[in-house]
């Protein structure tokens, strides 16, 4: 393919990425606007906090169902319907009467991003030659690391300023453009004759013992971080000066951390392999957890804020440095014929390791208290840990050669 060629084919990419981003602001802003919206929806933080559980969950057990379901469609319909579907369940949200339609809303909103995102990266490995498809698909999901970067602490501004739903209004917008943009930029042939893995086929991957050991060190590792991640605001405001707008700037400063860590991983993974990138990681996640509940009993509200803002600061940095390097684990232990299928599965257990953390964290504000967050997600980034130190002595799988 020459470079005018590939120059074209990317062009399709960044209306991906458009829709990417809108998805990844819309996954994780509510963490910022947690406080506001519990309050306005007369409910407690922590049951605020189920409308990130509902969603994580409702995306991790839709996704490979609705991918199996939905194999057999145009590709390029179904992304654009499925975008304009978000669009129409972001005004849900926006105009929710209650807690219980706002919830509904969130569920449908899971929903059409377990389609989104799986389909627009499967649609990028075609866009371009074999080559390219390493570079395509990084393309299509840095929409997410930006929306982890800039539209989430962007969210939690807006929504400090004009209210919550201010925010859910502002993604149905870039949710229109990603329509509007997908319907001007994705020629109509593309991702004719792609395949899509049945049900049966994504079971027989998860089921492989070492695969399987793999994505629930994955789920640990999403439990450690939503178990804190998703009650970030509320833990701001009681142990340190932090809150309001300035919660987004700190929201920003892990946006940012996480973009670092997603590009020192992928060279690191290529020089040392994963495991040396995974067990740091995951060590340096558990002692930025220890610090967050730490600082606040040896540390006035004034002091604790600088080991506070350390600790988040590299707790981003290590969390997205693990996953390029267990995305990269993953291939090698299902084979290349497999990738797909087990790289969409890991995506199913993030998803429902965010779940099962939003709710752990709800949990420990109901029977314990809020500066004790950090030492549940330290516990789960802990038993990460172990899993994958106790994986990576065992004995190489001999799985089946990929054709």
């Amino acid at each position: 393919m020459d470079s005018n060629q590939f120059i074209k084919g990317k062009r399709p990419l960044y209306w991906l990425a458009l829709g990417t981003f809108a998805v990844g602001t819309e996954s994780f802003m509510i963490a910022g606007l947690l406080p506001g919206m519990a309050e306005d929806l007369d409910v407690s933080v922590g049951v605020a906090g189920q409308l990130v559980t509902v969603f994580a969950l409702a995306y991790a057990l839709g996704s490979p169902i609705l991918a199996a379901l939905t194999g057999h469609l145009n590709r390029r319909k179904l992304l654009i319907g499925d975008m304009a579907l978000f669009a129409v369940a972001n005004l849900l949200a926006f105009a929710a009467s209650g807690y219980w339609s706002l919830m509904a809303a969130r569920v449908v909103l899971a929903l059409a991003a377990a389609v989104y995102v799986p389909g627009a990266n499967a649609l990028a490995s075609v866009v371009v030659s074999p080559e390219q498809r390493g570079r395509a698909i990084a393309i299509v999901n840095g929409g997410l690391s930006l929306a982890i970067a800039l539209g989430v602490p962007a969210g939690t501004v807006l929504g400090a300023a004009m209210g919550w739903r201010a925010t859910f209004a502002s993604v149905a917008i870039l949710s229109a453009l990603a329509v509007a943009g997908l319907l001007m930029g994705l020629p109509r042939e593309i991702g004719a004759g792609l395949a899509t893995a049945s049900l049966r086929q994504r079971v027989a991957t998860a089921a492989q013992p070492a695969v399987l050991r793999t994505l629930l060190i994955t789920t640990l590792w999403a439990m450690a971080s939503y178990t804190t991640y998703t009650y970030l605001a509320p833990l701001l405001e009681a142990t340190t000066p932090i809150n309001g707008p300035a919660i987004g700037f700190v929201l920003f400063g892990w946006g940012v951390a996480a973009a670092i860590g997603l590009a020192i991983s992928g060279p690191a993974v290529d020089r040392k392999g994963p495991r040396a990138v995974i067990l740091p990681a995951l060590a340096t996640s558990t002692t930025a957890f220890i610090v967050l509940s730490l600082a606040p009993h040896f540390a006035g509200q004034q002091l604790a804020v600088v080991p506070i803002v350390l600790a988040i600061a590299a707790w981003g940095v290590a969390h997205w440095a693990f996953y390029p390097a267990q995305q990269t684990t993953l291939v090698g232990l299902a084979g290349v014929a497999s990738a797909p299928v087990a790289l969409s599965l890991n995506a199913s257990f993030m998803y429902l390791g965010f779940s099962l953390g939003a709710g752990l964290g709800s949990l420990t504000l109901r029977y314990s208290a809020l500066t004790h967050l950090g030492f549940v997600s330290a516990l789960c980034a802990a038993a990460a840990l172990s899993l994958a130190y106790a994986s990576g002595r065992r004995p190489a799988p001999q799985l089946c050669p990929s054709n």
